[in-house]
C-alpha cells in the first residue's frame, strides 16, 4: 500500500504549493488569499521508486464550533486520521501564532507520527529565525520553501525514514486465476449491502447511515468456479464501537484498493446521479488503467423521468468511460445482478488479453488503407507496424515515421478498431506512438 502524507496548518502557509510541488500538478488551487482550500484534496506523488499519496487540507482550526471553519477542521481530522504521516506546516515569515500552538496541541493529543516544516523559509537562518517553533513541543523544525523547491526532497525523504519504508518492496504473487474487484462508490451508495446479497450472508455490516466504516476489507468468494477477491472500500464497522464525530468515508482506502485491484465496479446511485464525487473516483480509476464496469443501484426506486436523467448525467459527466459496460441494479431486491458477473469477467478478460504483433500490425495497416492519418507539416504520419507493450490495461505500441503529429482524433479512431477486434469492452486500451531514428542523422550533419 502507498504510504500517506497529510498536510495540516494554518491558512496561507503554503500547504496547496507544497501539495503540487509534490505532486508536480496544479492541481490545487493557490492564491495569496487566507481559507482558499476547503476540502482536502487527493494526489499521486513519486519520489525516486517510492510512491505515496499526499493530501492538502483547509486552513485549521481544531476548536471551531460553527460555520464553515467547523467544516473544515471535519475535513482536516479525516485527513489526518487516514495519514501514515501528518506534516505541520508553519509560515516561517509569519512566525509563530496562536492557532499554531492549538494545532499543535491537537496532533500532539493524536498521537500521529508528524514532521514540523517552516515553509517560506528561503534565504532565512534557520538557528536564529526558527527557534521559536521548538515551542510547539513536536521536535525538529524542518526549513523548506515550497514556491522554489528548496527542502522539499529532504522533507519526504525524512518522511520515509521515519515510517521505516522498505527499500525495495516485496512484490506478492498473486493468484492469476483470482479476479481482485473493487466495489467503489461514495458513502451510502449500497457497497455492503450488494456485496452481502452476492454472499447471501450479512459478512459485511451494512447500515443506512453513509460511511458506516473506514477500512477496506476483502473478501474471497467463488461463482460458477470463478474465485474472486472481493474489496469493499468502505470497510468493515467492528461491534462496540462508537461513530465518530468525523466523516468515516475514507477516500485513502478506497484509492488504495482501487490501486490493488483487477477490476473496479463503480456504483452510483439512482436517487442523486452522478455527483463530482463519483467522478473522481472515476477518474482516479482510468488513471490506474483498471479495468471498470458501471451499475446503477436502487433503480427499482426511482420514476422513468429520474432514469432518464441519471442515463443523461452519466452520458455528459462520464463520457471517459464509454469503454465500460453498464447495469441498472437493486441490490436489495437482487434485481439485475447476473449480468454484473458477466461484465466482471469479460472486463478482467479483456484487461489481461494478449494480442499478437502480427494481427496487430494487419489491423493498423488495415486501418491506414482505410482512413489515413493528416498531414502534419511537411510530412505525413507513415504507421509501419504494431505490438502489445503491456497488459492491465492493454498497451499498444505503434512504430513507424513521423508519429508525434498523430493526432487525438486518429488515435481514437485506431483504438476503435482494435477495441473491435480483440473485443476489449471494460477495459481501458492505451496508444503509445514511437518514432523511429534515422541512424545516419548524425553522419548527415557531420
Amino acid at each position: 500500500m502507498k504510504p500517506v502524507l497529510a498536510l495540516v496548518g494554518r491558512p496561507n502557509v503554503g500547504k496547496s504549493t507544497l501539495f503540487n510541488r509534490l505532486t508536480k500538478s496544479r492541481d490545487a488551487i493557490v492564491a495569496d488569499f487566507a481559507g482558499l482550500t476547503r476540502d482536502r484534496h487527493y494526489g499521486n506523488a513519486k519520489q525516486g521508486r517510492q510512491e505515496f499519496i499526499v493530501i492538502d487540507t483547509g486552513g485549521f482550526e481544531p476548536d471551531a464550533s460553527a460555520g464553515i471553519y467547523k467544516e473544515m477542521a471535519k475535513q482536516t481530522q479525516q485527513a489526518v486520521a487516514e495519514a501514515d504521516i501528518v506534516v505541520f506546516v508553519v509560515d516561517a515569515r509569519g512566525g509563530l501564532s496562536a492557532q499554531d500552538h492549538d494545532i499543535a496541541k491537537y496532533l500532539r493529543k493524536i498521537g500521529k507520527p508528524t514532521l514540523l516544516v517552516a515553509n517560506k523559509a528561503e534565504g532565512m537562518l534557520e538557528g536564529i529565525q526558527l527557534t521559536e517553533f521548538y515551542e510547539l513541543g513536536l521536535g525538529e523544525v524542518i526549513a523548506i520553501s515550497a514556491a522554489h523547491g528548496q527542502g522539499t526532497r529532504g522533507l519526504v525523504e525524512l518522511a520515509f525514514e521515519s515510517l521505516h519504508l522498505p527499500e525495495d518492496p516485496e512484490e506478492t504473487d498473486d493468484d492469476p486465476s483470482v479476479i481482485k474487484l473493487a466495489v467503489a462508490g461514495r458513502p451510502n451508495v449500497g457497497k455492503s449491502t450488494l456485496i452481502n446479497t452476492w454472499l447471501g450472508e450479512e459478512r459485511l455490516v451494512a447500515f443506512d447511515m453513509p460511511g458506516t466504516t473506514r477500512d477496506a476489507i476483502s473478501v474471497p468468494f467463488e461463482k460458477q468456479g470463478q474465485k474472486f477477491e472481493l474489496i469493499d472500500t468502505a470497510g468493515l464497522r467492528r461491534k462496540g464501537k462508537v461513530f465518530e464525530a468525523i466523516e468515516k468515508f475514507s477516500v485513502v482506502k478506497t484509492l488504495q484498493a482501487i490501486e490493488s485491484a483487477n477490476v473496479v465496479l463503480l456504483l452510483l446511485d439512482a436517487e442523486q446521479g452522478v455527483t463530482d464525487q463519483d467522478a473522481h473516483i472515476a477518474g482516479y480509476a482510468l488513471e490506474s488503467g483498471r479495468a471498470m464496469v458501471l451499475a446503477v443501484n436502487k433503480w427499482d426506486s426511482v420514476d422513468e423521468y429520474q432514469r432518464q436523467l441519471v442515463q443523461r448525467s452519466i452520458e455528459t459527466r462520464l463520457p471517459f468511460l464509454s469503454f465500460a459496460n453498464m447495469h441498472f441494479i437493486s441490490a436489495k431486491k437482487r434485481q439485475g445482478l447476473g449480468p454484473v458477473w458477466a461484465s466482471i469477467v469479460q472486463a478482467h478478460k479483456a484487461a489481461m488479453c494478449k494480442m499478437s504483433t502480427p494481427i496487430l500490425t494487419r489491423l493498423l495497416l488495415e486501418a491506414v488503407q482505410f482512413q489515413s492519418p493528416q498531414r502534419g507539416g511537411m510530412f505525413r504520419p507513415k504507421l509501419r507496424y504494431a505490438h502489445q507493450g503491456g497488459m492491465n490495461p492493454p498497451v499498444i505500441v505503434v512504430h513507424g515515421n513521423s508519429l508525434e503529429h498523430v493526432t487525438d482524433t486518429y488515435k481514437r479512431f485506431l483504438e476503435g478498431r482494435f477495441r473491435k477486434a480483440f473485443n476489449l469492452a471494460g477495459t481501458p486500451l492505451r496508444i503509445e506512438m514511437k518514432t523511429s531514428t534515422n541512424p545516419f542523422a548524425d553522419k548527415d550533419a557531420s
